[in-house]
């Protein structure tokens, strides 16, 4: 129920048009049933008694019935459209209004792929169901039991034969429903793993192009394809059977009622019109009941949609506002008071352990450590992107969970490891830091990440069309970009997470420059592969296994730290230089 509840509160302004769908369809079923009756009355008492009056009587009443029914059908379909696509259209505005409230723990818990998959195909699933339920799920009940109830009063006796073989197609078609659920169950979920596959092979189409594994990656599409293709097929064949079984059931129910129909005619029991009223009713029984168990296998497909769906509707963010946030950031000290942090709150272990760090505001803070030694990690805790398991995180000498969520993220500016551009001008995507920034401040900024150098080499310059993604600029290009749109958020904290890794030393050297004389004020946190990109740091932090292993000066850490120096030596003296061969984890 909760499920439902859900689904149905995004109805909202197509709440008429769900409930006029319904009404139309009952007013098309009774004029259809209207029909058979008025026939058995033109052959009863028009054609066998010779009175033209009631012919032309009855006749005209019957055009009006069936043009009332046409209309009534019509008005039914078009508000049953508008209701069903409406119920997508918010369905989908809801989950992905929702979705970017999520914090990065939620978004961890669901695949890319999966919340494409819920945006897409289980969205407008609900949606074919939402219109058949309105128009078929009320239409086919109603016209059956109607019809059921006519033929009733015209023959109980011939009525029995519809009563028996309704009653084993249901239990057929219930057997065979239950059946296909288990199927269509796994089928969407196999859906994930399909889209996963064509997202992970066009993001990375270069790469597989470069390693020639178009073969591989042709072979595994076809993998994932096939597994779906299987169990729709297996799922297709059980519902196959329900057509045959039908039509079965109905040339033996019209067999039976015109045999014994013509008997009770010969007997002077029954009459000609009554005998094609019954005809006429027993399709539409059994048609209706066809309609139904249609309804019912789209509502059993439906289910895992729904399921899915919900979830992500019900998904309550883990990173909300306080009740009376904080809203001014008074500068851009960061104090981290013995702090741990594990992505699973209930982990035995910790990814970071017992961090204490007190950064001055205006600082420049190097943070050098393995892969995998949660250099990053320790950042995203500064703008909130994680809250801490234990522990406090201060800036501005206030605890990051007491600021309001927009203020703290505006004051703290991130390069991300994963730089992303989006399709659109390089004045388009430097202004994602300031939507309201001039010119003359995107250019200052690029000037600042040594960007302007290679756009002033564009064809169009600043109005440069950057592909989704930033495909059509180098490495380096797209991590100076990145940093030329932080830039112009003028922030209190800069975060580089090894955001000048694709950048000669040279440019790396420029930009570390332009920071220190242009944004002294700021304070700047540099995360590195390379020492020479964080030894002019006022401090720098040495991370190993989530602790801090050490924090000094350049000269103070190669005197006290072998980590430190150890890597320092074999980068300068020809060394690979990596962390990882020194246990940096």
């Amino acid at each position: 129920m909760s499920i439902l509840k859900t689904l149905l509160a995004q109805v909202k302004q197509y709440k008429k048009d769900a409930i006029l769908t319904p009404i139309f369809m009952l007013l098309e079923v009774a004029m259809e049933l209207l029909i058979p009756l008025l026939m058995a009355s033109i052959i009863d008492n028009g054609v066998n008694a010779g009175d033209m009056g009631h012919i032309y009587k009855i006749g005209g009443l019957m055009i009006l019935t069936a043009l009332v029914g046409l209309f009534a059908g019509l008005m039914g379909g078009k508000y049953g459209a508008s209701a069903s696509t409406g119920f997508a259209r918010n369905l989908r505005k809801a989950m992905f209004e929702n979705i970017q409230t999520f914090s990065f723990e939620n978004i961890d818990k669901f695949s890319t792929a999966g919340l494409v998959t819920r945006l897409t195909t289980d969205v407008t699933n609900l949606q074919n169901s939402f219109q058949m339920i309105l128009r078929m799920g009320m239409r086919a009940p109603a016209s059956l039991i109607v019809a059921m109830i006519m033929s009733f009063y015209i023959s109980p006796q011939l009525s029995s034969i519809y009563l028996i073989a309704v009653v084993v197609l249901a239990v057929i078609i219930t057997v065979l429903v239950r059946k296909v659920k288990g199927i269509f169950d796994v089928v969407f979920k196999k859906y994930d793993d399909l889209n996963a596959s064509v997202q992970e092979n066009i993001s990375g189409i270069r790469v597989v192009k470069a390693y020639v594994r178009e073969d591989y990656e042709r072979e595994k599409f076809q993998k994932a394809s096939g597994n779906i293709y299987k169990m729709l097929l297996k799922a297709e064949r059980l519902l196959a059977l329900a057509s045959p079984i039908m039509m079965g059931a109905s040339y033996t129910c019209i067999l039976l009622i015109s045999w014994l129909g013509a008997k009770l005619i010969v007997t002077d029991q029954f009459t000609t019109g009554e005998l094609m009223s019954m005809l006429a009713y027993c399709m539409t029984i059994l048609m209706n009941l066809m309609m139904f168990s249609m309804v019912f296998v789209m509502i059993t497909m439906s289910i895992a949609n729904a399921e899915r769906v919900a979830e992500v509707l019900n998904e309550k963010p883990t990173i909300t506002n306080p009740e009376n946030p904080v809203m001014m950031v008074k500068d851009g000290s960061i104090i981290f008071d013995h702090v741990n942090f594990a992505y699973n709150k209930n982990a035995d272990e910790n990814v970071l352990s017992d961090i204490n760090l007190d950064i001055k505001s205006g600082e420049t803070i190097g943070i050098i450590g393995g892969t995998g030694s949660a250099k990053s990690t320790l950042v995203n805790l500064i703008s909130r992107l994680y809250d801490v398991k234990e522990g406090t995180v201060k800036v501005g000498g206030v605890d990051v969970r007491q600021y309001d969520l927009d203020v703290i993220r505006n004051e703290v500016s991130v390069v991300l490891q994963k730089n992303v551009l989006f399709s659109g001008t390089i004045y388009e995507n430097l202004r994602w830091g300031n939507e309201n920034a001039t010119e003359e401040e995107c250019r200052h900024a690029c000037e600042l990440a040594c960007a302007d150098e290679f756009i002033s080499r564009m064809p169009d310059g600043y109005e440069t069309y950057i592909e989704q993604g930033g495909s059509n600029v180098s490495g380096g290009q797209r991590q100076r970009l990145c940093i030329a749109r932080a830039l112009l958020k003028k922030p209190k904290i800069l975060i580089l997470d090894d955001s000048t890794s694709a950048v000669d030393t040279a440019t790396d050297a420029k930009i570390r420059r332009a920071f220190r004389e242009e944004i002294p004020g700021t304070t700047k946190l540099i995360i590195a592969q390379r020492i020479s990109s964080v030894q002019d740091a006022d401090r720098i932090v040495v991370m190993e296994d989530g602790r801090i292993d050490g924090v000094g000066t350049h000269e103070e850490l190669l005197a006290s730290n072998d980590i430190y120096r150890d890597v320092y030596e074999s980068q300068t003296g020809g060394g690979s230089g990596d962390f990882d061969e020194k246990e940096g984890e």
